[in-house]
This record gives C-alpha cells, sequence and structure tokens, in this order.
C-alpha cells in the first residue's frame, strides 16, 4: 500500500503556508507527473482573471487525476508558476481549497511569461499510487 508521509523537521521554520516541505512516499507502483497545465478551457478560452485561471487549472488537474484513477489526496508535489505582477491571494486559495486538508510539497515560481500571453499562470504536478 502506497504511503506519503509528510517532512516537516523541527530543526527549520515551518512552511510559510498550507503545504509541507516534503513528502516521502513509499511503496508506489504508479506516478503521474504532469506538464504544466494551464488556464485553457475545453472550449478553447481561457479567462482574463488569474482567479478564475486557477479554478481552470485545477479543474483540468482534476480531469488528468481522474483519468489516472487518482484522486487529489495523491498528489505530492505541486509548483505553480505566476507571471509577475499578478495578485496570488485567490491563486493560493484556490489551491488551499482544493486540497482541503490535504498536504503536499509545494512551490510557487513567478516567471516574466508564459507560452502564450493569456496563461497568467499554470501549475504542473506529481501524483503517486
Amino acid at each position: 500500500m502506497v504511503n506519503h508521509r509528510q517532512i516537516q523537521p523541527s530543526e527549520i521554520a515551518p512552511p510559510a503556508a498550507q503545504y509541507v516541505h516534503a513528502v516521502l512516499t513509499t511503496d508506489a507502483t504508479r506516478w503521474l507527473h504532469t506538464s504544466g497545465v494551464v488556464p485553457t478551457r475545453p472550449d478553447g478560452s481561457v479567462p482574463e482573471a488569474i482567479d478564475e485561471q486557477a479554478e481552470v487549472v485545477w479543474a483540468n488537474i482534476s480531469a488528468m487525476l481522474s483519468d489516472a484513477e487518482m484522486l487529489v489526496d495523491n498528489i505530492v508535489s505541486v509548483t505553480t508558476y505566476a507571471v509577475v505582477g499578478q495578485p496570488l491571494a485567490g491563486v493560493m486559495a484556490t489551491r488551499d481549497r482544493v486540497l482541503g486538508d490535504h498536504r503536499a510539497a509545494s512551490t510557487l515560481v513567478t516567471v516574466p511569461a508564459l507560452a502564450r500571453p493569456e496563461w497568467l499562470m499554470e501549475i504542473a504536478i506529481i501524483a503517486s499510487a
């Protein structure tokens, strides 16, 4: 049975938000590594606001998890890329709402731009089962 154990050494400062410093995974037989998941809806449209883009990205991630027969609890790492100057509170609030009580390792990176100018953010995850 797969086991995800949160790594939170007492010798270092606690995380700055709702995540863990690291996740130790043992006995996993299946891994899901996504590309950067972008805020494009199935109809090809992209919301203008970054908060709405976060909702689309997490909906796309949820669809990938479902197709892989996994749940949010299988996520061990989240890397969020956001364009510099964008408000990030909604992006992080969406992550926290989607993950609920589940804690994964998490990194936020600000970048000057993404591959398409209308994309203000994207997220890559790693999940295991």
